[in-house]
């Protein structure tokens, strides 16, 4: 490769990561920014980040989002790993295809979809939408997340170690958490930390399931950005990408690991 084509790809390769991230650097920075002015720099503060702490409202919903994301994502975590079990181990069955299908349907389907589908749902079995409407919502459309990273990992699951444990005496239970489950559980974290994440960013879906008592943070930050982005808006952003990437590492890392125990 010439000099001038490294050069072009060295460019092109930048202005692509400017173009992504430029943009959440600046709202990283001026959450910093002393001014009421968001477009105007005013010094370096905290003064925001402090504040937040008075904010009642956005501590509330704070809190109602980690309380959502964190039951959501056991929920998917649980139905995501039985349906990776199940697609993995049996993989002949009346209704697979159909199976695998429902499964994985809410990856590729519109939000906007999803969330009303199960608005209309929860309306007709007459449900009170609020904190678990939005958590079984959230479950839902993360479960498949999770069954794509577990099945990954049992695909090349050693079969022989579940074997040995069989002929040594250990009933189908004791193989599964002894042997089983502790090997794929990188990837059962992965899984986890994935849906929690997703859970964490959504607002389409919450929107449409959510009620009076139940406004998920992403939701509240929506509604105060249409009336202008405060500094405050630019601090609790900030955290909620600090929190996601933390987030994200530590799932990659759980992924990478699980894949170099083969």
């Amino acid at each position: 490769m010439s000099s001038r084509s490294r050069f072009l790809d060295a460019t092109a390769l930048t202005l692509g990561f400017a173009f992504l991230y430029l943009p959440i650097v600046i709202l990283v920075i001026f959450s910093f920014n002393a001014s009421q002015l968001v477009t105007v720099w005013g010094g370096f503060s905290t003064r925001w980040y402090q504040g937040l702490w008075q904010n009642r409202q956005l501590m509330d919903a704070a809190w109602m989002t980690l309380k959502v994301a964190t039951l959501s994502a056991l929920l998917a975590t649980v139905i995501g790993t039985l349906a990776a079990l199940a697609l993995t181990r049996y993989a002949r069955f009346r209704g697979r295809t159909l199976f695998s299908g429902l499964v994985y349907a809410p990856i590729v389907m519109p939000e906007v979809i999803t969330g009303l589908s199960l608005l209309l749902l929860f309306v007709s079995l007459g449900l009170e939408r609020g904190f678990w409407t939005v958590t079984v919502a959230h479950a839902t459309f993360t479960c498949g997340f999770v069954a794509v990273v577990v099945q990954s990992r049992l695909v090349t699951f050693d079969r022989s170690l579940e074997e040995a444990a069989a002929d040594l005496g250990a009933k189908p239970w004791q193989v599964f958490t002894r042997v089983t489950l502790p090997i794929i559980a990188p990837a059962v974290i992965a899984g986890f930390l994935l849906a929690f994440t997703l859970s964490l960013d959504d607002l389409v879906i919450a929107s449409f399931t959510t009620g009076p008592g139940a406004t998920t943070l992403p939701m509240r930050v929506y509604s105060q950005v249409r009336l202008g982005v405060t500094p405050e808006v630019n601090a609790i952003s900030t955290l909620m990408i600090a929190a996601v990437t933390v987030l994200v590492i530590a799932a990659s890392l759980a992924t990478k690991r699980g894949a170099a125990r083969g």
